[in-house]
């Protein structure tokens, strides 16, 4: 028996009303799941928060707007009283002047949702603030008295309370049948007793599961032995401390931040030059093995440089605000492309921090959410007062330097000392003409060098420098293609060899700029001034003359609705492939309702409890039996719930674009486990770096750079490595808190044919053949173990064992594999496995 209520959907609630021979009309309207919804997609249009749109004054959006009407005087709700309502009239006229939607909006009114509210209005019109605006409290957790799985946290009591209410049939149709087909059978059909969760994962699966998702990495096959071996009753949450206290922790989850804070390590743009802030990848790195609190964590982003003697690290982590694009195209409008920076900080930090989408409120009000211009042009304010971000220009500003530290990689120094021999072999063989230039010189002209160039002159060829011969030459030989191409090539590997190491800061200026609202967006036509505030939906902001840090410190005020459901559900989300709020950008009115509201307004409220510790959390959610199920789809959700909504089970995750090469580089046994350090060049096909608008080297980096985790890959935004973007990596243009998850032939073909999965394969093949036993039988296992970590099946060993002896056949079409090649093969075939590279 349960110990609390729980909402339930207006569609199960209908049907199992209709099953029992109840009238519809016995179940209360709910205004945010039914009306809401309605009011929003149909009428906000015209009666919203945009006045420039609004017609005859009337909004739908407000409650105290909604009940007086507009400029025709009449009342357009009396709750009670649907009759002498001007809403319902207008709905059900057949009257094109009338009419509402109005035929031009290009909307309408089922019968449905016209009954649902003339429904709402005679139960009296109760209106709801929309649930994102109203601060979370911590909801009663429910008491099972028969729970069917461990409640081994308030997540288990949650999930599984839902589950037990959840009234869903099996299929026994071999296809899906359409939706009317699915309504009859479940309200015809006897009920089951609610859902129940599935079995807790094998332990070769959890293991996997949660290295995975707490480090990015794949357990050793020594580790899942031991793991299967320790049977203390806390020997998973051994597991699971050990692995949040691991440096390899921080990387795996600053990657989701990091598309976040939209990182790369280029400018943008067409010109897409390259830029260093990658000290700002590694404070976040660090910042989250640490276990730095959250709000400490956004505080230092959004504002570290205003915090009371700033450190070195609290002004690198404002590298948040710095990762926007920087346009260094000649003849372009500074101004123009520095606003655009400061819209782009805007946008991210309405979906980062608020989940709402602000940006839709920059040209005019916003459609469908209490967001009016001006509140945008508000937070715009804070900021509008940075150092000018280097648009335009060919250095950016706001930089720190850092003394004493140079960047760049083994594999570029040795190719610019190879460039430059090979640049002084060519001008040995060029110095003959030497004397007859500079006997021939004018004086006058000998005048206007430069002082290095008349010192060259006068020191004779076999006499002279690299440096004063590549001088010489250039000026004296402007028609020489060979030396054009190697002096180009050389001045390319300079620009990247061992520059001193800088990275990108916010810095106020010591005076503001004036903020005005801009007129349908266009920067060119200022309208009213303005000053920093936080939208009027959300709680005050309550300082005189507000700065960043304090519009950092507000989104921590305990009035604050937004913040902490934000984070926890993006964090969820990455656990079970979607959050409770599926909308993670969007909490607003055209976002999805939580699936499960109480479950996150306790976590909401459980996070800021626990100090805003993010390991708090992970170890919360990794250790709840939800999180533990196993991830086998069920045939009896094929129909209630395909998508996993309710959580009966875990779900089958593909791997994002790093970790699908970082299980590879592991079981390879290639991978170079350093933390932190400079971007590395790992190979990719030929003549990617031609696709921008400037042509960029790319020299593959050599020993542990070449096998680096790919968190630590050079990511240019106009030519992303190619194995990263198949696999979904964002583009880092603009904010991205949720990756997509495509399937497609090319993914296919880069784990078997790119030149470093391949490369990968050749490792992994050395390594069966040196570790993993005598017989192919063996081998084959071990193989399966490093790949998947599990054993194959009879069936499974099998299939490998028939490649390895038809590759080593003799008598096909093609001569017989070596042993080597024979066992390539097979690897190529591991790391391409569906279950390599998904988490399931």
């Amino acid at each position: 028996m349960l110990v609390a209520c729980h909402r339930v959907s207006p569609l199960k609630l209908l049907l199992v009303a209709v099953g029992l021979g109840l009238p519809a009309f016995a179940i209360p309207v709910d205004f945010r799941r039914e009306i809401q919804p309605i009011l929003s997609d149909n009428c906000y249009q015209c009666h919203g928060p945009d006045a420039s749109s609004r017609k005859s004054g009337y909004r739908l959006d407000l409650s105290e707007m909604a009940f007086a009407g507009g400029k025709t005087g009449m009342v357009a709700i009396v709750p009670g009283k649907p009759d002498e309502s001007e809403l319902i009239a207008r709905i059900d006229s057949h009257d094109s002047e009338e009419v509402m939607p109005s035929p031009e909006s290009n909307r309408t009114l089922t019968a449905a949702q016209k009954d649902l509210l003339r429904r709402w209005v005679a139960e009296g019109a109760p209106w709801a603030r929309h649930w994102a605006y109203v601060p979370p409290q911590s909801p009663v957790v429910p008491v099972l008295s028969r729970p069917p799985a461990p409640v081994r946290n308030p997540i288990d009591a949650f999930i599984l309370a839902r589950l037990a209410q959840e009234k869903v049939v099996a299929s026994t149709e071999p296809s899906r049948p359409n939706l009317r087909q699915r309504l009859a059978r479940i309200v015809a059909r006897p009920k089951a007793d609610g859902i129940l969760p599935s079995s807790e994962a094998p332990r070769s699966a959890l293991i996997r599961r949660v290295s995975l998702d707490l480090t990015g990495l794949p357990p050793t096959p020594a580790e899942v032995d031991a793991f299967e071996r320790d049977r203390r009753p806390d020997a998973y949450e051994r597991l699971v401390d050990r692995l949040l206290a691991s440096p390899h922790h921080g990387e795996r989850w600053a990657r989701p931040w990091l598309d976040v804070a939209r990182y790369a390590d280029s400018n943008g743009y067409s010109v897409d030059a390259p830029r260093q802030i990658w000290k700002y990848r590694d404070w976040v790195v660090a910042a989250l093995n640490r276990d730095l609190p959250y709000d400490q964590f956004v505080i230092e982003q959004l504002a570290g440089d205003l915090l009371p003697a700033a450190t070195i690290d609290q002004q690198v982590a404002t590298g948040f605000n710095r990762n926007t694009q920087i346009n260094q195209e000649g003849g372009i409008d500074p101004e123009q492309f520095r606003i655009e920076s400061v819209m782009d900080r805007v946008a991210t930090f309405g979906s980062a921090f608020l989940g709402l989408t602000v940006s839709c409120s920059q040209c005019h009000d916003h459609k469908f959410d209490p967001l009016p211009q001006r509140d945008y042009f508000r937070l715009y304010a804070f900021f509008n007062n940075t150092v000018d971000d280097g648009h335009g220009k060919s250095t950016p500003g706001g930089t720190l330097a850092f003394d004493g530290e140079t960047g760049g990689s083994e594999a570029v120094r040795a190719a610019s000392e190879e460039a430059r021999a090979d640049l002084a072999a060519f001008l040995d063989t060029r110095g003959g003409g030497f004397a007859a230039w500079r006997a021939n010189l004018h004086p006058e002209v000998h005048a206007q060098l430069s002082a290095p160039m008349r010192a060259a002159l006068e020191v004779p060829w076999a006499g002279q420098t690299l440096a004063q011969r590549r001088s010489v030459y250039g000026y004296f030989v402007r028609d020489d293609l060979e030396f054009t191409q190697r002096v180009e090539k050389l001045n390319a590997l300079e620009r990247s060899e061992g520059k001193a190491v800088t990275t990108l800061v916010m810095s106020e200026l010591p005076e503001p700029r004036r903020t005005t609202v801009f007129i349908k967006g266009d920067f060119t036509r200022p309208g009213e001034a303005v000053t920093p505030g936080t939208p009027e939906i959300l709680p005050p902001l309550a300082v005189e003359n507000p700065n960043r840090l304090d519009l950092a410190r507000w989104l921590f005020d305990p009035a604050q609705p937004l913040t902490a459901r934000v984070m926890v559900n993006r964090i969820w989300q990455v656990y079970f492939g979607r959050g409770l709020v599926e909308t993670e950008n969007d909490f607003g009115s055209q976002g999805s309702p939580p699936s499960h509201p109480e479950l996150l307004d306790w976590l909401a409220t459980e996070f800021a409890a626990q100090g805003w510790r993010m390991k708090a959390m992970h170890r919360l959610i990794v250790t709840s039996s939800t999180y533990r199920q196993r991830s086998q789809a069920r045939p009896d959700l094929e129909l209630g719930d395909p998508l996993n909504h309710l959580l009966a089970r875990q779900t089958r995750l593909r791997l994002d674009a790093e970790w699908v090469r970082d299980v590879s580089l592991t079981a390879s046994g290639l991978i170079a486990l350093k933390v932190g350090g400079a971007p590395v060049f790992p190979p990719q096909p030929e003549g990617v770096m031609n696709l921008g608008q400037s042509r960029r080297l790319w020299i593959p980096s050599t020993g542990e750079d070449r096998y680096r985790r790919a968190l630590y890959t050079h990511f240019w935004r106009a030519t992303p490595h190619p194995a990263v973007a198949v696999f979904d990596a964002p583009d880092a243009f603009s904010t991205c808190t949720r990756r997509i998850r495509s399937n497609t032939p090319l993914q296919a073909l880069t784990l078997l044919n790119d030149q470093q999965y391949y490369e990968f394969a050749e490792a992994l093949a050395a390594r069966i053949l040196a570790e993993g036993g005598r017989g192919d039988a063996d081998r084959i296992e071990f193989a399966f173990r490093l790949c998947v970590s599990r054993s194959p099946t009879a069936d499974e060993r099998g299939r490998l064992l028939d490649l390895l002896r038809e590759l080593q056949a003799p008598g096909g079409a093609e001569p017989p594999a070596t042993l080597q090649e024979a066992w390539i093969a097979v690897a190529r075939v591991l790391l391409n496995l569906d279950e390599t590279i998904t988490r399931a």
